[in-house]
């Protein structure tokens, strides 16, 4: 059974405030009609003149009638952000990284979702195989657009045996319907060596291109492998001349599609590059970065901001001695911004750390995998000065956690060092450097 739509907040100065709407209240229907999720809620709330049920704690239940703008929000804060359970997973990916957790972790961390309700709303990829066409056409009546999908290949035996699912197979006749139904799309792939790669890859940005212009963009990311792997698919990591051939094969479409539809459509992660020693794209390359949450133009969106705010920065003589611990995939990268700095601020010293990932095994590298025990065992006894600064991917978002559940106060207490998480932004890092305090 539905669990009900409990208020547990009314924002302040909202109509729901002033209707007397109230935390514990249940919203009961809108226009007479269920609110099965946020999806519902949204659409319902978006006339000038709305009815809305409500029922209180002790029984009793009103209908309030509502003149606002059109669009305008109630005000309402639900025990649930989707109103409803959020959809989990239902394959079994062979290069699924929940699936190479160590044991003994939060339970949230191995929660696996498969919702387009999440990826309208905060940009999840799905699969679309836990879907039925009703489920389509809901996407269709709401028009929920961009939707990401996670695709991997468009060989479709090829991805009933990558996500170990028979509903893998559905994927291009819903691809095809949105497309005609001009929802955008989004598209992932997740390349995993001697798979899906090679001429499997020509054929799946091939197959996905036929949806430009409706369609946004694809990623193509490598497969992340940790040492938590027993009995899983046994998948080799790409080495340094594979990914300079992997760029090159890519880079074809790319001009293609330039050509064409005026877009590069198709953009490899930053970690291809710089596994390959090759220079990254530059900042027009990566046009709005479609794709920045999947790496992709991470490094050169950062080295335009940082260098933006740098030249345009005063200069000063202040004394300052701080510490940088970053993914060892980043680090030459940062370490040629704190080599500027301390050119330029010649009083500074910033002492850059790569952090190796003994945590989940060596072959990660990004930083956002960092985690607190490993900070702490590799900075013990390191020059740090008065600041050691972190990434603030490495920050669960729900605190001030790292994934293995240590704290920055942990680490603050361990390393005796202030620790400050820095947002992302290449202008961030040096302006949090430049409060820092004189040693």
């Amino acid at each position: 059974m539905k669990n009900e739509n409990v208020i547990i907040k009314v924002e302040k100065d909202s109509i729901a405030e002033e209707l007397g709407i109230e935390a514990g209240d249940i919203l009961v229907d809108i226009d007479n009609k269920p609110v099965k999720d946020v999806l519902d809620y949204r659409y319902l709330i978006q006339g000038e003149y709305i009815e809305v049920g409500i029922r209180k704690p002790d029984g009793d239940e009103w209908l309030l009638e509502i003149d606002k703008e059109e669009y305008e929000d109630l005000g309402i804060v639900f025990e649930s952000g989707l109103m409803d359970k959020a959809r989990s997973c239902s394959n079994k990916c062979i290069f699924c990284f929940i699936d190479q957790l160590p044991k003994g972790m939060r339970k949230s961390l191995y929660f696996k979702d498969d919702d387009s309700r999440l990826s309208f709303l905060q940009g999840n990829y799905v699969t679309l195989t836990n879907m039925k066409e009703e489920d389509i056409d809901r996407i269709i009546f709401y028009h929920l657009s961009p939707i990401n999908v996670s695709v991997h290949t468009t060989d479709m035996e090829l991805r009933k045996y990558m996500l170990k699912n028979p509903n893998a197979v559905k994927l291009m006749d819903y691809l095809k319907k949105l497309n005609d139904n001009h929802i955008e799309m989004n598209f992932q792939i997740v390349l995993c060596k001697n798979i899906n790669d090679g001429e499997h890859l020509d054929k799946s940005i091939s197959d996905l291109s036929k949806f430009l212009p409706i369609a946004g963009s694809m990623a193509i990311v490598p497969f992340g492998k940790s040492k938590y792997r027993e009995g899983l698919t046994d998948i080799e990591l790409y080495n340094k001349e594979e990914c300079a051939k992997i760029i090159e094969q890519v880079r074809v479409w790319q001009d293609k599609f330039y050509k064409e539809y005026g877009t590069h459509f198709c953009y490899l992660s930053d970690e291809f590059y710089i596994t390959a020693g090759v220079e990254l794209p530059d900042n027009d390359f990566y046009e709005d970065y479609p794709q920045y949450e999947n790496g992709v133009g991470m490094v050169t969106l950062t080295k335009k901001e940082f260098y933006d705010y740098f030249n345009t920065a005063e200069g000063d003589s202040k004394v300052r001695n701080v510490s940088i611990a970053t993914g060892k995939i980043a680090y030459d990268f940062i370490y040629s911004l704190a080599c500027d700095i301390m050119e330029k601020y010649t009083n500074t010293k910033i002492n850059v750390y790569a952090i190796e990932n003994d945590f989940f095994g060596r072959t990660i590298t990004v930083s956002g995998l960092m985690t607190g025990r490993d900070i702490i065992s590799q900075l013990k006894g390191k020059e740090l000065g008065t600041a050691l600064f972190l990434p603030e991917n490495c920050i669960r978002t729900e605190g001030t956690a790292l994934l293995d559940d240590v704290d920055i106060s942990d680490i603050e207490r361990e390393l005796n060092v202030k620790v400050t998480p820095v947002k992302s932004g290449g202008a961030e890092i040096l302006k949090e450097i430049l409060k820092a305090e004189e040693n």
